[in-house]
């Protein structure tokens, strides 16, 4: 793993196309801001593991457990 050390409106490039911006820290929380093209997903970990859990019990043929939706942060608000 490798371990960044970035200040508020720093960013960092992953590849060519994705980069990672600090937008800022309040506490022991940071918001940061992902500019990537449409075709690469990005959720946050917990979306990510509920979405790979629905698609493998759909694979199965288990009906889904019904969760409360989670909105994704937007800076688009």
């Amino acid at each position: 793993m490798l371990i960044l050390t970035r200040r508020v409106g720093e960013t960092l490039i992953i590849g060519d196309n994705v980069t990672v911006t600090v937008l800022g820290v309040k506490g022991n929380q940071v918001r940061i801001g992902v500019n990537a093209p449409k075709e690469i997903s990005v959720h946050r970990e917990e979306i990510y593991l509920r979405i790979q859990q629905e698609k493998e019990q759909q694979r199965s043929g288990v009906a889904p457990t019904p969760t409360a939706e989670v909105k994704e942060d937007s800076d688009s608000e």
